[in-house]
């Protein structure tokens, strides 16, 4: 398993462990549980023009920053409770080597091309422009801020020499156009069999529909060959004579930072070359977690490159048998944003809690099919509601209760009821149900699934009354604790890749030796413990995150920065269909009732008419609206849009507004008097 290399170029934020890392160290924890023989590479990635940019504002060398930040992350990781196997870097002489022999075999066998190029060359600097030394206007939207890639207004992806005005970003004369060479990797050559390769493993695997798209826009497209060297000092060094003064292009070098991880993890063992055993091995199953913005290079780039190495007939790399991609995760309601100070790191974030609440938010929360939104009160939510008075407090009275009546002993199991054996049927199904939902990368779904056995494990605690069978029905009493108990040991195992530090603790307080993980995920459906087994004492596994400590930093968001508006031309959309459009059912619909979500500074619950059914819309309006100045209006909804839940609340269609550049947000309505449910046309 591998999981995306961050950039060594910044803090990790609660976005990056949402797109990539926390779904992978769920899966990775899960397949330990099941026996697997696991090997989870990561590192940080440290080459590019944008350490060289942070670089040169601070004065300091390349290698200061990234070993700043590699530093400070693997830090983080540790703390966030991340497995890896190993955590590697891409500045290491070993992944300068790993990556030299892969350009250098392509380069031998001819499979690279030499081109000769137009690019920009400061004169004063006295050097070509890599794409984020060089700014000037978009050709496509007019967007005056457009870098020598890309345009970050309208996406077009751009060739420097295109831009309209370009200024070098150091000194900001006006650069001119040379001729340089560079070697390029022949994509477009590999499509055929990316595409038939992509196919088969999605077949066979389920991959995600979102990542299935965005390999069929680029193939669409037309696959291009793609610049595998640059003009820059910090970087790979091209093992070719005449290049001496050139790099490795960074999308090259680092997908290729999982191969030279394996083999730092290889050489901390007695065989070093253990790595072969899982990059070479015909039956090792790769899986590449990461965020959508890498599906290009997990999905495409990085496949064909091992397909034009596999070509040789040598050695032969495993391809990913599925790259499950999140969507984003936004942070109260916007996208985190290193420029406007939007957002909150994880160093900054473990500093006020523990890591455990906040895996715990984040998978119930995780953007598996569609951008999600992470909010501070809601982490406090899912802290105290379901942490602490759902898991905590069935765990904490279940021991308590022992401990009070039964000497701190799992009591022995006596004649069943059809209660009994309910519950019994619910531990035996759990970890089937959660491991079938993981096995899918359904990781949200399982994580829902894992606190519904908590949830019935309540109720069997209530219905069962254990208080009052005491002294009416002894044995019915010591029967209730035993299964009690052995609930307890079944959501240690099923929760320990989710939330590993406080399913250890419930495994300590049951007076278990070893891991949950240990004991086997398949045993999470037996009833494992003995009568007789001395349990610890019973201890508060979850403490509650109290007002006082959450709101100093809601508070410090209550005035979200001013959103970066485009200078020129708005974001340009691609042209649809009208048949395209006929699939959004647009209908008037009269706002009945409007009241504000508990908990939430921004959402309303609208309660609607559209002609006779009524539905339940949550818009995030709240900043904007009163509530009861809607009431009674004329407004425009998405009829037919999937339902969804939005802090706990469901929304069963979207309202349709308009914002201009200042944030300012108006409802769409009408003002003739139409009968609700008329269809617009």
């Amino acid at each position: 398993m591998t999981a995306a290399l961050p950039y060594a170029n910044g803090l990790l934020h609660l976005g990056h462990l949402a797109g990539a890392y926390l779904p992978a160290d769920i899966y990775v924890r899960y397949q330990r549980a099941k026996k697997r023989d696991i090997l989870f590479l990561c590192g940080s990635d440290e080459h590019g023009v944008a350490i060289t940019v942070t670089a040169e504002k601070e004065k300091i060398t390349p290698q200061a920053v990234v070993d700043r930040y590699h530093s400070l992350n693997k830090a983080s990781f540790e703390e966030f409770g991340m497995s890896f196997d190993n955590y590697s870097r891409t500045s290491l002489p070993l992944h300068h080597k790993t990556s030299q022999e892969f350009f250098a075999e392509f380069h031998r066998r001819g499979v690279l091309k030499e081109k000769e190029e137009q690019q920009l060359y400061c004169e004063k600097d006295k050097m070509f422009l890599a794409d984020r030394y060089v700014e000037g206007t978009c050709p496509n939207c007019k967007y005056p801020e457009a870098r020598g890639d890309q345009c970050e207004n309208c996406g077009t992806w751009l060739n420097q020499t295109e831009l309209i005005e370009p200024k070098c970003k150091i000194c900001g004369t006006t650069p001119i156009v040379r001729t340089t060479s560079h070697w390029y990797f022949p994509l477009g050559q590999f499509q055929t069999r990316l595409e038939a390769y992509i196919k088969e493993r999605s077949e066979r695997d389920g991959w995600k529909e979102n990542v299935l798209r965005y390999c069929a826009s680029w193939f669409k497209e037309g696959l291009q060959d793609r610049a595998v060297t640059r003009d820059l000092s910090w970087g790979v060094p091209v093992p070719v004579a005449g290049y001496e003064s050139k790099v490795l292009y960074v999308w090259f070098d680092a997908v290729l930072g999982y191969i030279s991880s394996g083999k730092e993890w290889a050489g901390r063992t007695p065989n070093p070359d253990a790595w072969k055993d899982f990059w070479l091995g015909p039956d090792t199953k790769y899986v590449a977690f990461i965020g959508k913005d890498n599906v290009v290079f997990h999905c495409i780039v990085f496949p064909a490159m091992l397909m034009a190495w596999n070509d040789a007939g040598r050695e032969q790399y495993v391809l990913p048998e599925n790259v499950p991609a999140n969507e984003f995760l936004n942070f109260e309601g916007q996208k985190f944003s290193k420029s406007r100070g939007w957002g909150i790191d994880l160093q900054n974030f473990l500093n006020h809690f523990p890591a455990d609440p906040l895996r715990y938010t984040l998978a119930v929360n995780l953007p598996e099919s569609r951008d999600s939104d992470f909010y501070m009160k809601d982490f406090q939510a899912r802290t105290n509601n379901e942490l602490a008075d759902i898991l905590g407090n069935f765990i904490n009275r279940t021991l308590a209760f022992t401990e009070k009546n039964f000497g701190g002993k799992v009591p022995a199991a006596g004649t069943l009821s059809e209660r009994d054996r309910e519950m019994i049927r619910t531990i035996a199904e759990a970890p089937g149900t959660v491991g079938g939902l993981y096995e899918r990368y359904k990781f949200r779904d399982g994580v829902i699934e894992s606190m519904n056995l908590a949830r019935a494990a309540n109720k069997y605690f209530n219905d069962s009354q254990p208080w009052k069978t005491l002294k009416a029905d002894p044995g019915q009493c010591a029967t209730t604790l035993n299964i009690c108990l052995q609930v307890v040991r079944s959501l240690a195992i099923i929760y320990e890749p989710v939330i590993p530090a406080i399913a250890l603790r419930m495994w300590g307080t049951l007076g278990l030796e070893g891991t949950p993980s240990a004991a086997g995920w398949e045993s999470a459906a037996a009833l494992g413990l003995q009568s007789g087994h001395q349990l610890n004492k019973a201890e508060i596994l979850v403490a509650k995150i109290e007002d006082e400590a959450i709101d100093p930093i809601v508070k410090s968001l209550s005035e979200p920065p001013v959103q970066e508006v485009p200078k020129q031309a708005p974001e340009v959309k691609p042209l649809i269909t009208l048949d395209d459009f006929k699939k959004v059912e647009l209908k008037l619909a009269k706002v009945i009732a409007a009241e504000r979500v508990p908990k939430s500074e921004k959402l309303l619950k609208i309660q609607v008419e559209i002609g006779s059914e009524k539905r339940q819309v949550v818009a995030g309006i709240a900043q904007h609206y009163k509530p009861e100045d809607l009431v009674g209006k004329l407004i425009v909804v998405v009829a037919n849009l999937q339902p969804a839940k939005l802090m706990g609340q469901e929304s069963q269609g979207m309202l349709l507004a308009a914002t201009d550049s200042a944030g300012k947000l108006a409802v769409l309505t009408v003002a003739d008097s139409l009968e609700s449910g008329a269809p617009i046309k």
